[in-house]
């Protein structure tokens, strides 16, 4: 059974950072492209970025490029994603998700295999 758990999120001002996690069991995690995706109150989920098996390459949503950073530890099963200058529209439920073909610039939720519940992440003003 594959599992997909977020961790990290919260209630921060503008301006400040959380680090996201996502620990992942029930998969070879070596091999599956990892994701972030969001989706704020009324809003569509948008993809955010996206990490190769290996972590040598890595993918943005232009919006956020310059502000978060994607990693993994594959010796951990983790995925991470620092969130740094953060506004109020980075309010939203934050998902990670795994894909099990290869490439990274799938920005469509339906490419990916498996996903978590999300965590939480509000930034007020």
């Amino acid at each position: 059974q594959v599992q997909l758990v977020e961790s990290g999120g919260g209630l921060v001002q503008a301006g400040g950072s959380l680090r996201l996690s996502c620990a992942a069991s029930g998969l070879t995690f070596s091999t599956h492209v990892m994701a972030w995706f969001r989706q704020a109150p009324e809003k569509e989920r948008e993809f955010v970025c996206s990490i190769s098996w290996s972590g040598g390459m890595v993918y943005y949503a232009d919006s956020m490029k310059k502000r978060f950073t994607i990693s993994r530890d594959n010796a951990k099963n983790t995925v991470y994603l620092q969130m740094n200058s953060l506004k109020p529209d980075d309010t939203a439920d934050y998902y990670c998700a795994a894909r099990g073909a290869s490439g990274i610039y799938y920005v469509a939720g339906s490419a990916y295999d498996y996903w978590g519940h999300g965590t939480q992440v509000t930034v007020s003003s």
